[in-house]
């Protein structure tokens, strides 16, 4: 089942980064964000990280998923150095859980790099609204198709 959501994976990771920003830069609203990600040849998502950096050249590792052989090795978003976001992990294991949703980047089996700078008022304001009708729309997907 190809759920064909038209936002892009790269766009929908930085709506998700943008609208936790202050849970990425602590105290500090000005910095940077880093986010990696890899596709295995197959397409599916292998692992995904999220750095901040609030002080030029040095960067945390905020949160991280990694696809595990096994559901028992704890498959899921776990956050590092002290950082903590309830809707950050939520979002990222929306994009996480339901890849196919959205549109993927191109030449699967490559790594991905987004950075993203402070953002302005309008630009967090438009990336929460993109991240809840993302929510919304997947959430409602499936009574969509039930009822077609």
């Amino acid at each position: 089942m190809t759920l064909n959501y038209s936002l892009s994976f790269e766009r929908f990771l930085e709506s998700a980064v943008v609208a936790s920003w202050p849970d990425l830069l602590r105290a500090s609203q000005r910095g940077l964000v880093h986010i990696e990600y890899g596709f295995a040849p197959s397409g599916i998502l292998e692992y995904l990280q999220v750095w901040s950096c609030v002080v030029r050249g040095h960067w945390l590792l905020a949160c991280e998923y990694k696809r595990m052989a096994s559901e028992v090795l704890g498959t899921g978003v776990h956050f590092h150095n002290g950082y903590e976001s309830e809707d950050l992990a939520g979002t990222l294991e929306l994009v996480v859980f339901h890849q196919e949703a959205f549109i993927l980047p191109q030449n699967p089996g490559r790594a991905g790099l987004l950075q993203i700078t402070t953002p302005t008022q309008k630009q967090s304001a438009v990336a929460a609204v993109s991240v809840k009708e993302a929510f919304d729309w997947i959430h409602s997907a499936p009574l969509e198709l039930a009822l077609a």
